[in-house]
Order: C-alpha cells, then structure tokens, then sequence
C-alpha cells in the first residue's frame, strides 16, 4: 500500500508541477510549486479522511479556463464550486454522458496543448536528448508518469556524467624546480580515468603542482584519484601540492581525513593542500 501510494503521489505532484510550469510559460508569470504542492497534499490529506479520492492538477481544465480568460483564483475557484454542485445535486446528467464522449475531449485537449513546434527541433538537438524524450514518452504510455520521469532523470545524469568526463583537461608548464600541471573541468568517477593519464611522476621534479583555479573535487572517487597520485609522488620520494582549491574541494578533503594523506594549509587567500613525502 506504501508503494503504490509513493508512485501515485509522485504522479500527482509531477503532473501538478508540470501543468504549473506550463501556465506560467503561457500567462508570463511565476506560480510557487512548493506552495501549490503542499495544498494538494492538504487537500489529498482530507479528501482522504472524507472517503474520496485524491487529485492533482488537471491540464485540460487549466487550458480551458485559460482559452476562455480565466487568469486569477476565481476561475479555479467556480469550477470547484460547480463540479460539487453537479456531484452532489446533478448526478443522473453525468451519468447520461457517454465515456467515448469524454475521450473524444481529451483527445482534443492533447491535440491543443501538444508542443507540434518541438518535433521540428528532432534534427537539431543532441541525439541524447532524443533518446531521452522518446524513452519517457514510452514508459509514460506502457507504465505511469512517475516511472517515466524517474529513468529519464537516470539517463540524464549518466548522459551530464558522460559529457562532464570528456570535458576535463591537463596541462601543465616548467616553472624553475617545478611543475604545474593545471586542471581544468569536474574531477569525480566519470572523470578519474582522464585525470590520471595526463600526469607522469616519473618525469616530474621533486616539487610539483596542480592547480585547481579551474577545476573541482567533486566526490569520492575524485579524493582517491587524488590520494592515489599523491602515493604514486611519495613512492619516489616526490612532494605533491594541491593549489588553489575551491573551499568545497577543501571541504571534501577536510571530511575525508585519514582516508586520505591531505594536510590543508592555508596561505595567501587560497587553500594549500600538500602531500609531505
């Protein structure tokens, strides 16, 4: 019962939040989602204690009202209103409309409020993006809105982690008895390997530097990316710095403490993490 209440909430405040963001595209305006979100789940909550049946945002009412002017409280206010007038006094005329009557209606209403004008961005996008549109508008159809949305908030993630990985760059430059290497991008699991393969402690002086101006620690991995390299340094009996990290990144290696070989020094406004030899 926890399970199916969790996917039809997750509906409910998808669509609800997706009808909201819509209309605000529409009318030019600002809605407040998590205003709007904790009056549905009041209005679930009691209409659950009452024996009815929870609800969300519908998009075919709101379009409706805004086609016909409605832009304020009152339109959503008088449909309230009539709905329980037709409910409570008015049941047999309900009854009387015909159920393909009704799809017929929401068939118009998809047909109206579909986005036409993004087919023609199919040959424009990534092909990622593609994928991810046609793969949600597939489970929506087989399973339910909830679902869709959580594999396409998946496979985004992957995809952002794929790009970020391509993204980071070394270089690196001679400075008297030392070398620089600057990092450029997110440092974090999808990028380690890259991160790794453009450094060479053999070569590298006793001193040698990376500086983090352009770059971030972002997780784990990217703490034991750095922890291993730092190792790699002291087995030849080299000293590594860490430069210019983002408080963040000096937040990370702070918490990691005996995980990882960091001593963090501060000095000149910016953070110095050292691997002592």
């Amino acid at each position: 019962m926890f399970l199916l209440a969790l996917i039809l909430s997750s509906v409910g405040l998808i669509e609800t939040l997706m009808t909201l963001s819509l209309i605000d595209e529409i009318t030019q305006t600002r809605g407040q989602g998590n205003r709007e979100s904790i009056a549905q789940g009041s209005g679930n909550i009691l209409s659950g204690l009452f024996g009815g049946m929870c609800g969300c945002a519908m998009i075919g009412q709101s379009m409706v009202c805004l086609n016909s002017g409605g832009r304020g409280r009152a339109s959503g206010i008088a449909t309230a209103i009539f709905m329980l007038i037709f409910i409570l006094f008015f049941p047999g005329l309900i009854e009387m409309i015909p159920v393909a009557s009704l799809i017929g209606v929401m068939f118009m209403v998809v047909i109206a409020t579909f986005e036409w004008s993004s087919l023609r961005l199919f040959g424009r996008m990534p092909k990622s993006e593609i994928f991810i549109i046609v793969v949600v508008s597939a489970v929506t159809v087989v399973l339910d809105l909830a679902v869709a949305v959580g594999i396409g908030m998946v496979i985004s993630a992957l995809v952002y982690a794929w790009n970020s990985a391509k993204e980071i760059r070394v270089t690196s430059e001679e400075e008297a008895d030392a070398k620089i290497y600057h990092l450029k991008g997110n440092l974090f699991f999808g990028s380690i390997t890259s991160f790794k393969e453009g450094f060479n402690p053999h070569q590298d002086p006793v001193k040698t530097y990376i500086d983090f101006n352009h770059a971030r620690i972002c997780d784990q991995s990217g703490i034991e990316a750095v922890h291993g390299l730092g190792e790699r340094y002291k087995a030849l009996n080299k000293t590594l710095y860490l430069r210019h990290l983002s408080p963040e990144s000096a937040k990370l290696l702070q918490k990691a403490g005996d995980l990882v070989e960091v001593n963090i020094v501060e000095g000149q406004h910016t953070p110095l993490a050292q691997f002592a030899t």
